[in-house]
């Protein structure tokens, strides 16, 4: 700051009027805030990207596998919130999830280990 007291008068007169005048100080305060503001609510704006046909071909471009794990979050997200609604213990979930496991639909077998994949059943799930 003091490299620009020293050698810029345009900055030493904005600290003097500001210190001097409270109006002034108001209105160099808002013109900082706002402005910057204001130009990047115009920038979000118009670089928003939640058009619905700009959505669309993006979903029909979409990778089979970023389908399939579409898919499957929306899966797993309303199995937890089904969980969190019917107010169920879900710390076996976590437990589970440090041991390797996964819990399945089952309410009576709540946690399962996870299967080995032979190498036919991976390229027979990859194709």
């Amino acid at each position: 700051m003091s490299f620009l007291w020293e050698k810029s008068r345009t900055w030493r007169w904005i600290v003097t009027k500001t210190r001097d005048s409270k109006p002034f100080f108001v209105a160099f305060a808002t013109v900082c805030g706002v402005v910057p503001g204001v130009v990047g609510f115009c920038v979000m704006q118009l670089t928003n990207s939640r058009s619905p046909e700009l959505e669309a071909k993006l979903r029909q471009n979409a990778r089979p596998d970023s389908l399939m794990m579409g898919k499957v979050n929306k899966e797993r997200l309303g199995e937890f919130l089904g969980e969190l609604q019917r107010k169920e213990d879900t710390n076996d979930r976590y437990v589970a999830a440090l041991r390797g496991e996964t819990l399945t639909r089952n309410p009576y077998v709540r946690m399962q280990p996870v299967p080995e994949q032979s190498a036919a059943e991976v390229s027979k799930e990859q194709e």
